[in-house]
């Protein structure tokens, strides 16, 4: 187990890293449960190995079970401290951690690539896509949106405030601004980007466009069941 456990070093590389921890309210044990037959992890780890701009695919978790999985998909593993496993814990504090694993074994890292395991749908197309985006646009980080179309608010002493359009003139959608929704599913930074900031965008940051379809970030059983319903609809086509 030990040996499945070592990163390369002395190369320049294009790494992933999925962090996946053991502990899930929402979805108990969301991230090995069964999606379309096969751990949700397994979704991200193999479009991330298949992708051929990324060199490495890691996942950082604090769970043997979780390791044990990802391994058997063909994922690295780095192993995440308990303290930085907790409910509180940011994505960012695992992220901070496996680059600072990666790096102290001599890699010198390009890009990261993080993806987050609740975000099954992306291909390696979209993988791929994303990285020749980021530096064609020669930017320092790169988010992944969804076109939306959402008349949005928020309430503020009690009262009902519209945030993106003015309610007394209320315009046809086609005639709004183009506005974008993160999606959650791909994001890439520069390391310096993660130090500097303490967060996964900084920099000159790009915006990367995927389909509507790809919308679904799994954090509760209506995500789920919603998904299962689109897996089984992929498959009938």
């Amino acid at each position: 187990m030990e040996k499945a456990y070592r990163v390369k070093s002395g190369k320049s590389t294009v790494v992933c890293i999925i962090p996946a921890r053991g502990g899930s309210k929402g979805i108990p044990r969301k991230n090995i449960r069964l999606l379309g037959g096969k751990p949700l992890i397994a979704h991200s780890i193999e479009a991330a190995l298949t992708a051929k701009s990324i060199d490495e695919v890691y996942v950082s978790t604090e769970d043997e079970e979780i390791a044990s999985v990802s391994l058997q998909y063909g994922a690295k593993v780095v192993l995440r401290p308990e303290k930085l496993a907790g409910d509180t814990n940011s994505s960012e504090s695992a992220l901070l951690h496996a680059q600072d694993v990666l790096e102290s074994s001599g890699d010198y890292i390009e890009l990261v690539v993080f993806l987050q395991c609740t975000s099954p749908f992306r291909t390696s197309k979209d993988i791929d896509s994303a990285i020749l985006q980021m530096r064609d646009d020669q930017a320092d980080s790169l988010l992944s949106v969804v076109p939306s179309h959402k008349f949005l608010w928020k309430v503020e002493h009690g009262q009902g405030v519209s945030i993106n359009y003015d309610y007394r003139a209320r315009p046809r959608r086609q005639d709004m601004q183009q506005q974008y929704a993160e999606n959650g599913s791909i994001y890439i930074y520069k390391p310096w980007v993660l130090r500097k900031f303490e967060n996964r965008l900084g920099g000159r940051v790009s915006a990367f466009i995927m389909g509507e379809d790809q919308m679904i970030d799994i954090d509760s059983e209506s995500d789920w069941q919603v998904a299962e319903c689109i897996l089984a609809l992929n498959r009938d086509n």
